[in-house]
């Protein structure tokens, strides 16, 4: 029988971390190590308060867990979430400590490259956001947190001129209006932004079938599973898939798999966290549209050993961290 710890760390976040709904100096997140007796697993979660989770509610939710046998029982007993994927993931990095195999090979996941990962400007005024998209010059994707009416125009406009070279992306995280909707793709279609994560609440996507898709739109919030999937499809053109939303890793190559096969684009995300929870994201992220795992480089330190990223380039984790 399989047995499982957990515990719960606090990482600082290098000054602090601000979007739509609030801010952040600290990233809570649990841990979860599942052991055969011989060797241990490791996966790293962090409860989303965007879903009512807690982490008094997540450890709960693992300690329910204890006994389980594999991921496909702990698919039937868990539901989507972060305590699912701190679990799964462990899971997999078992296996694979175990077998002496990749959980990349384990995962049909072949040749496993670095990738290039966004930076995340928070939310704040447009100009302030336009000095910190100058001051980091040396990463070439940047993504803006956007915060809801005619500043988000500013904000990209400025960040904008202040990074001509950049690759730009920018998430709303529910905060525009159907209202705003015309006015704001055109602005963001004029400063050459690729895509728009979440830009309405999840329940006001139908807004988004009336709409010139001026700029790609990407479903956030509104997509936890490949459950949601088709619903979602002709209102968004791509789909960020976050394992704590999904539930693991195994929830997330299916998701990702049912996007392909949706003709929606992908991008894999994360929340603020440790490389621990990036290095299984990874393999999602092969092949994807864009990459958007820089939770290390919004830590003001982060666990070692942990995944090496220079200028933007996020690289395969060494198996001593994951997989």
């Amino acid at each position: 029988m399989l047995h499982l710890q957990t515990c719960v760390e606090a990482w600082p976040i290098a000054g602090s971390f601000i979007i739509s709904r609030g801010s952040r100096r600290e990233a809570e997140v649990v841990v979860a190590a599942v052991s055969d007796g011989r060797t241990t697993g490791r996966g790293e979660c962090v409860p989303y308060p965007r879903y009512g989770e807690t982490v008094d509610g997540v450890l709960a939710e693992i300690a329910a867990a204890d006994g389980i046998a594999d991921r496909q029982e702990l698919r039937r007993r868990l539901g989507a979430g972060a305590a699912r994927n701190a679990v799964d993931c462990a899971l997999w990095d078992l296996e694979a400590k175990s077998s002496g195999r990749a959980a990349a090979e384990l995962a049909g996941v072949i040749n496993i490259a670095p990738l290039l990962t966004c930076y995340t400007l928070s939310l704040a005024s447009a100009a302030d956001m336009a000095d910190r998209a100058a001051q980091v010059r040396h990463l070439p994707l940047l993504k803006l947190k956007l915060g809801g009416g005619t500043e988000d125009g500013d904000r990209m406009r400025l960040v904008r001129a202040a990074r001509p070279d950049a690759r730009l992306v920018a998430d709303a995280n529910e905060a525009w209006s159907p209202a705003d909707l015309d006015m704001l793709l055109s602005a963001a279609a004029d400063a050459g932004i690729e895509l728009i994560e979440q830009p309405l609440p999840e329940g006001r996507d139908d807004a988004l079938l009336s709409v010139p898709h001026l700029v790609p739109l990407c479903a956030d919030e509104s997509a936890r599973t490949a459950a949601d999937l088709e619903r979602l499809a002709g209102r968004y053109d791509a789909v960020n898939i976050k394992l704590d939303k999904a539930g693991g890793l195994t929830e997330a190559l299916d998701m990702r798999a049912a996007a392909r096969r949706l003709g929606l684009k992908v991008m894999v995300g994360c929340m603020v966290a440790t490389s621990l929870a990036m290095a299984p994201a990874l393999l999602v992220a092969q092949g994807a549209d864009w990459v958007d795992l820089d939770g290390p480089l919004l830590l003001a330190r982060d666990r070692v050993p942990g995944l090496q990223i220079r200028d933007g380039m996020i690289h395969p984790a060494p198996s001593a961290l994951w997989g």
